[in-house]
C-alpha cells in the first residue's frame, strides 16, 4: 500500500492510502479510539458496505485487545486494514510471538461471562485467521468477506480456500515483511 497521506503524534503514526492505512502505534485508550474511527472513515470512503467497515472495525479492536493481553499496555503494535480483492484484510502485529491466542473455556453463548469470546468472534467475522510467526514477533491476520469479493467469486484466504473455525493456523510463510530467515 502507497501511503498518500501520514498523520504522526507521539506514540502513533498513521500512513493513509486510497483502500487502507497501516498504523505503527503504542496501544493506549485513545489511540485505539484513533484506529477505530479511521478504520470506518477510510473504508467507507472506499465504497466498502458499511456492515463490512464495522466487523473490520470489530475486529480490529479484538485483536489490538488480545496484543495488550499479550504485551501490556503501551506495546508498540502494527494494525493494517486495507481492501482487496478478496475482501478487507484486517493485521495486527505485536512484539511476543510466544503468547498466540489461545481459546479460553469460555462458551460463545454463556450469558454470564463477562470476557473470552474474542476468537469465537473471529472465527464468525474471520474464517480461516490465522497467525504468522515473524523476525519481530507475530501478526494476527484476518480476511472478511465482502459483497465485492463475493461477487467476484473470491472466498477468503491466500489460496482461495476457508479454514474452519477453531484453533488459529500457524502460518508457514512466516516473514510477511521481507526481513529474511523466519522464526523457527
Amino acid at each position: 500500500m502507497r501511503a498518500e497521506r501520514t498523520e504522526a503524534a507521539l506514540g502513533f503514526y498513521l500512513a493513509r492510502g486510497a483502500r487502507g492505512f497501516v498504523v505503527h502505534m503504542n496501544v493506549c485508550e485513545q489511540n485505539l479510539q484513533a484506529v477505530r474511527a479511521v478504520t470506518l472513515e477510510i473504508l467507507a470512503a472506499a465504497g466498502v458496505d458499511m456492515e463490512v467497515a464495522e466487523s473490520a472495525r470489530l475486529v480490529a479492536s479484538e485483536l489490538i485487545g488480545n496484543a495488550v493481553r499479550a504485551c501490556g499496555h503501551w506495546a508498540p503494535v502494527v494494525v493494517e486494514v486495507e481492501q482487496d480483492v478478496k475482501g478487507i484484510w484486517v493485521k495486527v502485529h505485536d512484539p511476543n510471538p510466544a503468547r498466540l491466542p489461545v481459546r479460553s473455556g469460555t462458551a460463545p453463548d454463556d450469558p454470564n461471562a463477562e470476557s473470552g469470546r474474542g476468537l469465537w468472534l473471529l472465527d464468525a467475522l474471520a474464517p480461516g485467521w490465522d497467525v504468522a510467526l515473524t523476525p519481530i514477533g507475530k501478526q494476527v491476520r484476518c480476511l472478511l468477506s465482502s459483497p465485492e469479493a463475493e461477487r467476484v467469486g473470491m472466498p477468503g484466504g491466500d489460496d482461495g480456500k476457508v479454514s474452519p473455525p477453531g484453533e488459529p493456523t500457524l502460518a508457514k510463510a512466516a516473514d510477511p515483511f521481507g526481513f529474511g530467515r523466519a522464526r523457527e
